[in-house]
This record gives structure tokens, C-alpha cells and sequence, in this order.
């Protein structure tokens, strides 16, 4: 089941200089919702994200930050929620000759007072990026 799909702001810190503000494209699945077998789901939760265009700081930058507004605001257990940076396919160089694949990123944090820190990236498993591309293939 869906339960967010929208651009998701955050406001960053630093009082009145909003250090490290942005917004994201995001998705929040929680997939208990919309399972037909009697499996449980060791991360129900699936929340996707991805840079919009023309955005003033990236996921990659702000992945913990964000993390945590997002379980606090969702009320999502943070050891029961997939997070994937969805980054896409894009072109550089003189005439676009450079290409740069699409990309889905798992990130892991470690959790200390409610707090994401930590991030480790790994390439999304090849056998999830078809469920993933599924869920985002609008975007």
C-alpha cells in the first residue's frame, strides 16, 4: 500500500540559515498492506527516494537527516523500513557522448537516539532493482 507520494521538504538546521534544507521525490510503501501470503515481512517498509531537478542539496548529502524526519513524521520503526536512493540515468560531455547508468542504492544506518548516522551505500540486490523499477517507473 502507498502511503506517500510526493516531493517531501526538510528544513535542515541552523535556525534562520536553513543549512542543509532541500526537498526530495519520495515514495513510502508498506508492503504488509499489500502482501496476499501469510509471510512476515522483515522490512515492510519501503521508502524511495530520489534528487529532484534543479534541488538545491542531494539525497546522498542529507540521507540521515532525512531518514529521521521520515520515521518520526511516518512513525516508522527504523529496523523494519528498506530506504533505496533512486538515482537516474543522466549524460555529460561535450554532446552528451558520457553516459552515467541509472542506479538504486541500498543505505544502512545505525540508529542512536532516534537518530539515522552513519550511512553505508551498496548496490540495490539485482534481484529487487525489478521490484523497485516497478514501483517508480512513473517517475
Amino acid at each position: 500500500m502507498l502511503l506517500y507520494d510526493d516531493i517531501f521538504s526538510w528544513d535542515g538546521w541552523g535556525g534562520k540559515l536553513r543549512l542543509a534544507s532541500g526537498k526530495c521525490r519520495m515514495r513510502i510503501y508498506d508492503l504488509r498492506q499489500s502482501e496476499k501470503s501469510d509471510l512476515e515481512l522483515l522490512k515492510p517498509f519501503v521508502v524511495i527516494t530520489s534528487d529532484i531537478e534543479g534541488g538545491k542539496m542531494s539525497i546522498r548529502s542529507c540521507s540521515g537527516h532525512i531518514a529521521t524526519l521520515v520515521t518520526k513524521k511516518f512513525g516508522i520503526d527504523p529496523r523494519r523500513m528498506l530506504w533505496v536512493e533512486y538515482y537516474f540515468a543522466s549524460e555529460y560531455g561535450i554532446e552528451k557522448v558520457h553516459n552515467i547508468p541509472e542506479r538504486f542504492d541500498v543505505v544502512e544506518f545505525a540508529w542512536h537516539e532516534g537518530r539515522a548516522i552513519e550511512p553505508k551505500w551498496r548496490a540495490l540486490n539485482p534481484r529487487m532493482v525489478n521490484t523497485i523499477k516497478g514501483l517508480v517507473s512513473d517517475w
